[in-house]
């Protein structure tokens, strides 16, 4: 999809990222995260293409593995930031799920 924006900051260290949420049904319809990923856009003029691993929550025990399946309520963030951010997520369990790759046209 096509984005047009404009940034603006004293300290550019870290950023600008796009943070990719994707979602989908599960076996019962309800839409549920298949992966969370994040990218710094370049800063270079020109076309870039960049590929995101994606990687999803995962319950810590097996009684909650059980009952979110059962409810189809998965573990997911609330907070976007927290996919951008390194901090606080060396304690959260994640698995691997796939990639994304996304191309820039930088001016």
């Amino acid at each position: 999809f096509p984005i047009d924006i404009t940034f603006k900051s004293t300290n550019p260290s870290g950023w600008p990222q796009i943070v990719v949420s994707v979602y989908g049904p599960d076996f019962f319809g309800n839409d549920v995260v298949r992966g969370y990923g994040a990218v710094h856009v370049p800063f270079t003029p020109g076309r870039h293409t960049r590929t995101i691993a994606m990687f999803v929550p995962e319950s810590t025990s097996r009684l909650q593995r059980f009952t979110s399946w059962f409810t189809g309520r998965r573990p997911e963030f609330t907070d976007p930031r927290v996919v951008a951010q390194g901090e606080g997520r060396e304690v959260t369990r994640v698995r691997s799920q796939g990639f994304v790759t996304i191309s820039f046209n930088v001016v």
